[in-house]
């Protein structure tokens, strides 16, 4: 039950069961935050450091030799033809990246020949970066990082008799010198761009890193 004046009653009536609900009321105080936050000039200075960065980030790629789908963006995403520069499946680039340090996800593309799961493409954001304050500089880095693993992953060549020959849209490998490069230049971004300043380790016992990649 929500209690509310009057003249409020019918927008509230239209939030459930959509975005309101009984049980879940850490979803509706953390709209309310969220809200709050959107109006602030802070967050508009912020949305267009994304966009700002979004833009550099496709350019930098461009300039790297990668295709970026409509040459550019005016928002805060990105979409990149990783098969016809690579001949890499968005799957394979997504996981070559992400064991370098480099988060983001397959795309599909427009009139996509390796289909939906496989994908010709990855989608590449910037919030979380600008969250780190990084800019249009780093945003070249990133596009470097990229082009490095990329240009030194390949697909492997299926060796189970059915399909034997065929090249694999699964499965990749890296040369680990370029990844080793790759690792150690991500590393050095998050150096000078700390994800949690305010995070102190020392709290962490020894055993909880123990199983981690890092």
């Amino acid at each position: 039950m929500i209690l509310c004046k009057k003249e409020y009653a019918p927008w509230v009536d239209k939030g459930c069961p959509a975005v309101l609900g009984g049980p879940l009321p850490h979803v509706m105080a953390a709209k309310a935050v969220a809200f709050k936050e959107a109006l602030s000039d802070d967050f508009k200075t912020y949305a267009h450091k994304i966009v700002e960065n979004s833009s550099a980030l496709a350019q930098a790629l461009i300039d790297e030799g990668i295709r970026v789908i409509t040459n550019g963006t005016d928002n805060h995403l990105l979409l990149a033809d990783v098969f016809s520069t690579f001949s890499l499946t968005g799957r394979q680039a997504e996981n070559a990246l992400r064991a370098c340090g480099i988060t983001l996800n397959r795309n599909v593309l427009p009139f996509d020949a390796n289909g939906p799961w496989y994908t010709s493409g990855i989608r590449v954001g910037t919030p979380a970066v600008t969250t780190l304050n990084m800019g249009p500089e780093e945003m070249k880095e990133i596009a470097s990082i990229i082009h490095l693993v990329l240009k030194n992953t390949s697909s492997t060549i299926i060796t189970s008799k059915e399909k034997e020959w065929k090249v694999s849209k699964v499965k990749y490998i890296t040369d680990e010198d370029a990844k080793k490069e790759a690792q150690q230049r991500v590393a050095a971004l998050l150096s000078r761009f700390v994800l949690y300043p305010s995070l102190c380790l020392d709290m962490f016992p020894d055993s909880y890193f123990e199983n981690l990649d890092c």
